[in-house]
Formats: C-alpha cells, sequence, structure tokens
C-alpha cells in the first residue's frame, strides 16, 4: 500500500527533528529478524538511551540531503533502520553486540559522526571505542601501575634488610 504525500511529509518532519537532536546516527542493515528479537534489541537499547526507527531510504536521503553533511553518502542497500541518540558513542556501541548476537541479520552500512557521514568500517571502529567509565578505569590502571611496582619494589627491599 502506497503512503500518501501527507504521511511521507510527516515522516520527513519526523526524521528532520532526528536529525537536529541527535550526536550521532548509525545506518543498520537488517534482514530476517523475528519480531521477539528486534523488540528485545530496541528494549535494551532504549535502556542506554538510544533509540531505534526504520525509515523509508528515499525520505531519509531527502531529510539527509536537507542536512548537508560533509563526505559521501554511504551506500544504503536492502532494507534500512536508523539508530540514534545524543551520547555521541552510544548508538553504534550498542547496537554492536546485536551485529554479533545476528550475524548476517543485522549489519552496519554507515551512519553520521561529527557532522559527516561515515562508511561501515568507520562506524565499526568507533563502535568499538569503550565507554567512559572503562576508559577511566584504564587510566587510573596506567597510573596506578608503577606506584604499584615501587611499592613492591621497596616491599622487597624491606624483607631484605630485616
Amino acid at each position: 500500500m502506497a503512503i500518501t504525500k501527507a504521511k511521507k511529509i510527516a515522516l520527513v518532519e519526523s526524521l528532520r527533528t532526528i536529525l537536529n537532536s541527535a550526536e550521532t546516527m548509525v545506518f543498520v542493515a537488517f534482514k530476517k529478524l523475528s519480531v521477539a528479537d528486534v523488540t528485545a534489541m530496541r528494549r535494551a537499547l532504549r535502556e542506554e538511551g538510544v533509540s531505534y526507527t526504520v525509515v523509508k531510504k528515499t525520505l531519509l536521503k531527502r531529510a539527509l540531503d536537507e542536512k548537508g553533511y560533509t563526505g559521501e553518502m554511504p551506500d544504503l542497500p536492502g532494507e534500512v533502520a536508523v539508530v540514534y541518540g545524543t551520547d555521541p558513542l552510544a548508538p553504534a556501541r550498542s547496537v554492536r553486540p546485536f551485529t554479533k548476537q545476528f550475524g548476517d541479520g543485522l549489519n552496519f552500512l554507515g551512519g553520521i559522526f561529527g557532522g559527516a557521514f561515515q562508511n561501515a568500517s568507520e562506524i565499526t571502529s568507533i563502535a568499538s571505542i569503550p565507554s567512559r567509565d572503562v576508559l577511566y578505569g584504564q587510566v587510573a590502571n596506567v597510573i596506578n601501575s608503577p606506584l604499584s611496582g615501587l611499592v613492591v619494589a621497596l616491599s622487597a627491599v624491606a624483607k631484605n634488610k630485616e
């Protein structure tokens, strides 16, 4: 059943709203996913402050052209959904476990990061960046490592003097 012109205008307007509010947007191809899988994925994404919306490619391209992002828009074959959120890394990082879980059923196609189009490999590398808390922990470990080595050395020296 065809979508009416009024419905298309409303859909493009909702895509504009998403583009204005989203810090990052990831395009994913999906196929042969069950309703239960998609529902569970949406629920998990929502808990992380990320939204998942299936879109018509022509309407998405129309909204993206109006926005004027730099770079080359990635190819969008098949059925496409957008994953977006206000955290710059959350959309890509949140979808990554599901791309592994569903295999060929869910794949990165590209996205928008930092006001520019990114291809699938760039979005995959963005998705592999750890969360802020993990990065803080890694920095603390790097700072703590030499100090703990010094403590072990001083403890060994103290034992030798006894």
